[in-house]
């Protein structure tokens, strides 16, 4: 419980600190798709797998973003008669830095941030939530002269359970909005 507290309070502060600018800003919202590899002890313990998530970044002026990301992945056990899977599902607060103007053809991000998870690891074992941190980079891609970009990212994310669930999604996907 106290984790979960600062994880509420770190998102509270980013909504706090980007209150003032709010008339500024502008609103990016998408959905994404694509593989989780599992790294480190996980890897040991599952196949690489897929992740599907929804997300939304609200600009402030000079490229710094507030991030809110939810997702949904499965992957698979390894091992000779190995059966069932491990869910993770999950939601991450993150600061996006992006290193071009929103004007660019193609705009190259950085981010980190804090989540919270979800982990069923199937097999009558008990499920756990626990506290995740991540760091990632990702490249939008306009498409045409609308609005609409395709952004191809990835995230290292380390979710603090027993057996240490490191895992990287790479994902693509398309964004809307200003």
């Amino acid at each position: 419980m106290k984790r979960l507290g600062l994880v509420m309070l770190a998102v509270a502060l980013c909504v706090v600190a980007a209150r003032p600018v709010m008339a500024q800003g502008t609103l990016r919202y998408g959905v994404s798709a694509g593989l989780l590899m599992p790294v480190s002890d996980y890897n040991t313990l599952d196949k690489m797998g897929w992740v599907a998530g929804a997300g939304a970044t609200y600009w402030l002026p000079g490229n710094v973003g507030i991030r809110g990301d939810l997702s949904y992945s499965s992957t698979a056990h390894k091992g000779t008669g190995a059966t069932g899977s491990t869910k993770i599902t999950g939601g991450m607060a993150s600061v996006v830095y992006a290193l071009m103007p929103a004007s660019a053809p193609a705009r190259l991000m950085i981010t980190g941030g804090v989540g919270y998870y979800n982990i069923d690891l199937g097999g009558g074992i008990a499920k756990q939530s626990k506290i995740g941190f991540g760091g990632g980079a990702a490249v939008a891609f306009k498409l045409g002269t609308g609005s609409t970009r395709l952004v191809v990212g990835s995230r290292y994310t380390s979710v603090s359970t027993a057996t240490k669930l490191n895992f990287v999604p790479i994902t693509v996907g398309l964004t809307f909005g200003k």
